[in-house]
Order: C-alpha cells, then structure tokens, then sequence
C-alpha cells in the first residue's frame, strides 16, 4: 500500500490559505475518485475539494474552522501502489506521487455551504432515537454533529430523510442566531463554532466598524406617487421581472452620482487615497441560509429599471443557491441594502468597507398627512411613506454632502416622471 498526499490547490488568484468549513469525510473512511473531500472557504467563494484518487483516509489538515495554506497537504490517501519516502505526521510528509494538477476557479464548484447537496460518506449507519425512529447519516456528519454538541434527532433531515451536512449546517445557523423556543420549554446551553462564512461576515463587520467613523442620516421619503407609477409598469410588464422598489431607487442614486462622486468611493487607509468611481457597481445586500452575501450588479448606471430588475432577482437567487460567480461577488463600489417588509422605520447598517457610503430603505408604511388641496390649502390624506437610512463613512463623506444627496434623492423618488423622464 503507498500513500497519497493531496496538497491543497491555488483555488483563486492571490488566495494564500483557504479555511476548512465543513469535511465531507472523516478518518477511516474510504473513498471514490473524484468524491467530495472537504468545503474550503477563500475570500470569493466556497469550493468543494473532490479526492483525486480512490483510497482510504488516514490523516486530514484540521478541523472545521482551521486554515489551510495553498500548497500544503489537505488529505493523506491509503492507495494501492507503492510506499512512500517516510510515513511522516500530515505537515511534515511529501508525496513521492505527481501532485494532482491545480484546478482553475472556473472549474471548481462554488455554492454556499447550507445549499449544497450534501455528499455521504460510504458506511452510512442508521441509530435509533428515543421514540423509536431511526435516524440516517454518514459517519462524517455524525462526527462532526457530536463535535458541534448537536443532538441529529434535533436536526431536520432532506426529503429522502437522511442528515446531511447541508442539513446540520442549516440546523447550527439557525440556532446561532436565536432559534425558536417554544414557550414554557427551555433550551439548552450550547456553544456554537463562528466558522465560514459567518466568521468571514463576522470579522468584515468587526473591521469595519473599527476602522470606519461612520455617521447615519435618516430621511423620509413620500413614495405614494411611486408606487403608483411601479404598480402601472408591472401590470403591462409581460415576461419581465417584476418592478420592486430597489430598481427606482438604484436608479436615481447613478443618475446622483455625477454630482456627488464622493459617495460612490473607496478609501483606502494605508494609502490615504480616495478612488472615486465612474461606473456604479451597485452591491445588494441578500440574506442567504449561509449568512449575509453582496452580489453586484455591475455598470448599473447604464441598465434600464427592467434590467436592474432582472439583475436584482438573478443575483439574489444566484446567492441563494450558491452558483454566483466571483465576478458576481466583487468589485461594489457602493451597497444598497434592504430588509423589505421587516425593514423598521429607520436603521444604521455597516459600511461594506473599502465603501464609504451604505444605502438602506427601510418599509412602507401609510400615514395620515397633510398635503395640498390645489386651492391655496391643505387637506389630510392617507400617504405612503418610506424611510431611508444612509451610513456614510466621516473621513470622506461631510455631512452636508449626505444631507444634500439624501434631500436630491427624495426629488426624484417623489416625482416618479422626473426619474422615468431621464
């Protein structure tokens, strides 16, 4: 028998080290050509490793959480051939095999963790729970549940009813982030691994605030007439997508740019250059089941509202399911995000750093207002009406810079033919 030692491949340009997120095998088990590995995390994307050989597992570089560098092994194979050199610790051996060929990033799967269709290891075992039903799943994810602390009776299966990764994954995320309690019942204590791309969103946010002075500007906007106006383009919209909100707005911030090119920036702190942009490349906050993702409609200043809308529905759902690109997901050079119904009457959101301005609409509420009756007077009318929250970053943006372009904005957000005119 001989050993076969995987190296972890340059899975992106620049990417010195990947993190491990979740392994798809585990020590002992035997694997197929071309079987998942492992789920590696870069800054662009998630890659699923696939074991370039059949043969056994005997060592592995880590646990979920731990960094590989690009280069150094990731996996060491029981094969049939020859031994090896010396039968060294993971860090310290070297393949007497050719090393597997690199894989370019357009061939490697990417796709967020909890929407991948999850790979079971060979030995997949049944154990019974306490109400008699017996619960499916791969050594590997029983492994890695019983290191997370979760209990698989707990974990909802897929639809064959089988625990997979996929569906561990989900079960932790939701319960990182509260869960649901039913009332009277009380839940456990449990720790919960900050790993993937949760630790990614985690360590951005927390550089973010640390780095950026941000201030917030909150400003309403009368979107009666707008809602009008999408309401009439949507019902004679035929086999297009549909007119949300985000494409009008998306709109009149590029038609506001050429005057305030301080908002559609990036500064960079170790050069102390401000680089402002003549293209929008307008970044759309989406909340996936992995955790927060900002895919990018890019030259969004030279779309129609119809295809900022089409851009807006193929990037959300391209992050959903984990096929967005690496184009898709870089190169914003300003962010919009939006909560939709849950949006609240006003919110602070974190600048997407090098950005130096976030754009945040918040729900449409009616209120009763005053408004002008025609004759000289006014009258109370039922109104909608529409927060929207701006964070700008101090160093760059003067408050009086975001108070105007808030306040030019809310021209064109409530005079609909102003926007549509241009």
């Amino acid at each position: 028998m001989g050993r076969y030692i995987f190296n972890l491949p340059d899975i992106g340009e620049g990417i010195a080290e990947a993190e491990i997120v979740v392994w798809h095998v585990a020590l002992g088990d035997t694997v197929e050509e071309d079987a998942p590995l492992a789920d590696m995390m870069t800054d662009k994307a998630t890659v699923e490793m696939e074991s370039p050989v059949s043969g056994k597992v005997i060592e592995i570089a880590g646990e979920a959480g731990d960094m590989v560098a690009i280069g150094s092994p990731l996996v060491v194979l029981e094969v049939e051939g020859a031994a090896t050199k010396a039968d060294a610790p993971l860090a310290e051996t070297e393949s007497v095999e050719p090393e597997p060929e690199a894989v370019s990033e357009q061939k490697l799967p990417t796709r967020p963790i909890s929407a991948q269709t999850a790979h079971a290891s060979s030995g997949e075992a049944e154990r019974p729970t306490n109400s008699g039903e017996k619960i499916l799943a791969s050594p590997a994810v029983r492994k890695r549940a019983s290191e997370l602390g979760v209990d698989l009776a707990e974990v909802s299966p897929a639809a064959d009813g089988r625990v997979r990764h996929a569906d561990l994954d989900a079960f932790v995320t939701y319960n990182a982030a509260g869960g649901f309690q039913p009332a009277g019942r009380k839940g456990r204590d449990e720790q919960v691994k900050v790993i993937g791309l949760r630790r990614r969103i985690a360590e951005s946010m927390a550089e973010s605030k640390r780095n950026i002075p941000h201030f917030s500007y909150v400003e309403e906007y009368d979107v009666t007439e707008l809602e009008k106006a999408r309401t009439q383009l949507n019902d004679g919209r035929g086999e297009r997508s549909k007119l949300t909100i985000l494409p009008f707005l998306m709109a009149a911030v590029c038609r506001l740019v050429p005057e305030f090119p301080m908002l559609n920036a990036h500064f960079d702190d170790d050069a102390g250059v401000v680089t402002r942009f003549g293209a929008v490349n307008m970044g759309i906050a989406v909340q996936t089941p992995a955790g927060l993702m900002v895919p990018v409609i890019h030259d969004a200043q030279d779309r129609n509202l119809w295809q900022l809308a089409a851009e807006v529905v193929r990037l959300a759902d391209a992050a959903r399911d984990g096929s967005a690109s690496a184009y898709d997901l870089s190169g914003s050079t300003m962010t919009i995000t939006s909560l939709g119904p849950l949006g609240g009457i006003a919110s602070t959101p974190v600048i997407h750093r090098p950005e130096v301005v976030i754009i945040a609409p918040n729900k449409i509420v009616e209120r009763p207002m005053f408004v002008a009756d025609g004759m000289g007077g006014e009258r109370v009318e039922k109104r909608k009406l529409m927060n929207v929250s701006f964070s700008c970053d101090h160093r760059v943006v003067d408050g009086w810079d975001a108070a105007r372009f808030a306040q030019e904005l809310k021209k064109l957000i409530e005079s609909p033919a102003l926007l549509l005119a241009g």
